[in-house]
């Protein structure tokens, strides 16, 4: 079996975490879990993971340059009543979605050939995402390396129960995960967690002394901006320009995450039968999008090609996808039929498919 991701995908830190047996799987045709031999499957991507620095450039600047002047025009329009202040910060969110997608692609060493170039840009594309760089690139990686494994949940993915987990549970722990999976708390709360659940972070195995660092680098930054700004154009101002737009960007990037792996079909195994190739293609999505959308998100729909391999930059998954017939085999979902991922709150071990909360009432009538 393919059971763990090959090791240049990550550090060999990473990899004593995230892995228990570190081998090239490249050249492997051991078969898949539809049982059909993934053959040298590094050969499927290879070609597209070179980065080109000008494409890289242009697509740092056409981002961070039209984010500042979204940014600067939100803040002329608070002399205008202010719902036209939040229509503004539509655009402007958008452009913070891009600018943490960015902000990804140089987590994975992908966006720039050097790695100095992917840790500056990563570091303040993160900072204007309140996001801490190096700790969130550990963090990611491990999502990368457990994805889809039963047990090794709780890197970087959606909390998700097996029926018969929920099942157990105490009458507490039942309306605790239900008030979890409600979409309200996941992405109207959500946001908040990812900024103020990032600003503090204690020792473990996913935050040793670079982490913290990260941690605590970025809070400083943020503490100097906040206190410039206030200072520039009154606090106020900054909490009715930035809030709506982080608010935005970050329920629109949790629910991008949350539909490319939370869908019927997805996959989910246990470790001894778990399969990185097969977690790849099979438990994430292609959610496709209309071209402004593709834009604003870095292509970030085409998730599945990603997870393949995460060298590869935003801008070639469209090609890599286009030139391999085994990714177009990826469950491809619309935007209105993503509608329906948000009632899929358990994994069902039986039919190995996500189901909603019906599924319990159909198990206690057959009982």
């Amino acid at each position: 079996m393919w059971g763990t991701p090959p090791p240049d995908l990550l550090g060999p830190t990473d990899m004593a975490i995230a892995l228990t047996t570190a081998q090239d799987s490249g050249s492997s045709s051991t078969p898949a879990a539809d049982g059909r031999p993934n053959l040298a499957w590094r050969e499927m991507v290879t070609p597209f993971e070179a980065p080109s620095l000008a494409r890289s450039i242009w697509q740092v600047v056409s981002t961070l340059v039209p984010l500042a002047i979204a940014l600067y025009v939100m803040y002329r329009s608070l002399a205008l009543p202010y719902w036209v202040t939040l229509l503004l910060s539509v655009p402007a969110a958008g452009l913070t979605v891009r600018t943490f997608t960015i902000m990804h692609d140089c987590a994975h060493g992908s966006l720039f050939e050097k790695r100095w170039a992917n840790d500056v840009v990563g570091w303040f594309t993160g900072v204007l995402a309140l996001t801490p760089y190096v700790q969130w690139r550990r963090d990611h990686v491990l999502h990368h390396a457990s994805s889809g494994d039963l047990n090794r949940r709780g890197h970087g993915d959606v909390w998700t129960l097996t029926v018969r987990e929920y099942q157990a549970q105490s009458r507490l722990g039942k309306l605790r995960y239900r008030l979890f999976r409600h979409p309200i708390v996941l992405f109207g709360l959500g946001p908040l967690h990812l900024a103020l659940g990032q600003r503090w972070r204690s020792r473990s195995t996913a935050s040793g002394t670079k982490e913290l660092a990260s941690v605590r680098e970025t809070d400083l930054a943020l503490v100097a901006l906040v206190l410039g700004f206030s200072a520039l154009i009154g606090p106020l101002a900054v909490v009715k320009i930035y809030v709506p737009v982080f608010m935005m960007a970050g329920a629109a990037g949790i629910w991008l995450f949350y539909v490319q792996h939370q869908f019927e079909d997805t996959y989910w195994a246990a470790h001894e039968q778990w399969d990185y190739v097969t977690a790849s293609i099979r438990g994430s999505s292609y959610y496709k999008l209309p071209a402004v959308l593709n834009w604003f998100t870095c292509n970030i729909g085409l998730h599945h090609v990603h997870h393949l391999s995460p060298r590869i930059p935003n801008y070639r998954l469209h090609e890599c996808h286009a030139a391999n017939e085994r990714l177009q085999e990826a469950t491809t979902i619309g935007i209105l039929e993503s509608r329906k991922s948000v009632r899929l709150t358990l994994w069902d071990e039986d039919a190995h498919r996500l189901v909603g909360w019906d599924a319990l009432r159909r198990t206690r009538q057959t009982a």
